[in-house]
């Protein structure tokens, strides 16, 4: 890797590195690697460990208003691969990697290879210059992204939401139903579609059925105008509702 496109990386993520083989490391996806304990697969692995613990104790101090359920919800959005993928396409860390030749240029990256680049950059950040640089890092390129769930409903319970409407509006429940369900025993998928007095909104694929169920909640909620996605792709529940 070029000293060129070492400064670039150490200019992103603030830190001047005293092992730069630990920043080259992170910056090697494995279809370049000889081997993938040369590749940046386990600094990923602990880049992931140290996000989450940051984000939440920001999280734990910053709201004590909120409880536990909420500060997941957010924690979760927070430090989703969509969101990971999104900050590393914003600071251009992902065009910075060596990759092999068949995965394309950069612009054609999937979101999982850009979001593993944050995460193993700053596991990297981690065991060269400890917790506080992490933390620096972290703090400074997902503030942003706390505000912009915070004022979204990604931290909403939309099963909750939903049930609030129909009852004060129509005075129904919302019925869910598993339309279908997929893949072996230890991993199935389930297709879950609400019901609200006779009228079935479209149905929702989720690892689980609660998370399905909380998918078509929202499938609901924004087939009935109650819901839209912003700029960013966040949810933005319509004024009035909560």
């Amino acid at each position: 890797m070029d000293e060129r496109t070492l400064n670039q990386a150490e200019e992103i993520l603030g830190h001047r590195f005293a092992d730069r083989a630990l920043l080259e490391r992170g910056l090697t996806h494995a279809s370049s690697a000889d081997c993938r304990l040369q590749s940046n697969e386990r600094l990923e692995f602990l880049g992931d460990a140290v996000l989450g613990l940051v984000v939440v104790e920001y999280l734990h101090r910053t709201f004590p208003e909120l409880l536990e359920g909420e500060l997941t919800k957010i924690k979760s959005s927070v430090v989703s691969r969509r969101t990971c993928a999104e900050i590393a396409s914003e600071l251009g860390l992902e065009r910075l990697l060596t990759l092999g030749k068949g995965m394309g240029v950069s612009e054609a990256l999937p979101p999982s290879v850009a979001a593993a680049a944050l995460e193993a950059a700053i596991g990297a950040l981690y065991i060269d210059g400890g917790l506080e640089p992490a933390k620096a890092f972290i703090l400074e390129t997902i503030t942003l992204h706390v505000d912009r769930v915070l004022h979204s409903g990604h931290h909403h319970n939309f099963k909750s939401v939903l049930q609030q409407y129909a009852q004060r509006n129509l005075n129904r429940s919302p019925a869910y139903g598993v339309m279908d369900e997929q893949g072996p025993d230890h991993a199935k998928c389930f297709e879950v579609a609400v019901t609200i007095d006779g009228r079935q909104f479209g149905g929702r694929w989720g690892a689980s059925k609660k998370q399905a169920e909380q998918d078509a909640a929202l499938a609901a909620l924004e087939e009935l105008g109650l819901a839209s996605r912003g700029e960013h792709d966040e949810v933005v529940l319509a004024e009035g509702v909560e």
